[in-house]
Order: structure tokens, then C-alpha cells, then sequence
């Protein structure tokens, strides 16, 4: 596996931010997608718990500060473009803010019928 050093992240220009995804380290179920700029990587790097950037309150967060639901960062990946991370979390409590283990529970209503495994 290839090191990144975070002077080689592809933050957005514009925003200063790169989309984050968490996924559980156990289960490699997908839990949310979230931004980060380079101040909450690197809070998340000393901390060992996800800190996000909020785009709605343009704010520092620590996944779970209110909630208790934190993530404690188990390994960080970046993807092959370096515009992209992957937090392998072990996830305390629903990631959601509904209270859904994951933030992905909606399907989307379409007239095409995908072949899914649906027992997965």
C-alpha cells in the first residue's frame, strides 16, 4: 500500500474542503459522508476520533460530541485521485443524526429493476 503525506490531498480549491466517507472497519458497511478541511484531518489524526467540517454551522465537530455516537478512527485510506477519504471507523452508536445505524437507508425510486442481491 502507498503512503500519502497530506500536502498531496486534493482539497478543493474553492471550499478547502475533500469529502470524507466513514465506513465501519467490521462490518464495511457504509455509515455517512461527511467534509473535512485540513484542520479537522489533522484534529482527527492527533485525536484518533473523526472530526468533520460542518458546511451549515462553518464549524469544527467531532463526530458524536453531542451525541455520543463517536468514530474511532481505525485506519485512513485515500483514494487514487488523492480527492477523496475513507475513515475505517469503529462506529459507537447509529452514525445518523436520525438514529439510523448509516445514513444510507433511502432507495431511490426508479422504474429500472436492478439485479441486487437483496439478501446481502
Amino acid at each position: 500500500m502507498n503512503e500519502v503525506d497530506i500536502k498531496q490531498l486534493k482539497f478543493d480549491k474553492t471550499t478547502g474542503l475533500i469529502p470524507a466517507i466513514a465506513q465501519d472497519y467490521r462490518s464495511k458497511k457504509v455509515l455517512m459522508l461527511a467534509y473535512m478541511n485540513e484542520e479537522s484531518l489533522m484534529k482527527t489524526i492527533e485525536t484518533g476520533y473523526a472530526h468533520y467540517w460542518s458546511r451549515s454551522r462553518k464549524k469544527l465537530w467531532m463526530k458524536g460530541e453531542t451525541s455520543g455516537n463517536t468514530q474511532r478512527v481505525k485506519e485512513i485510506l485515500i483514494d487514487c485521485d488523492k480527492d477523496a477519504i475513507l475513515l475505517l471507523v469503529d462506529q459507537k452508536g447509529p452514525a445518523c443524526h436520525t438514529g439510523h445505524e448509516t445514513c444510507f437507508y433511502n432507495e431511490l425510486k426508479t422504474d429500472s429493476k436492478f439485479e441486487a442481491d437483496r439478501n446481502r
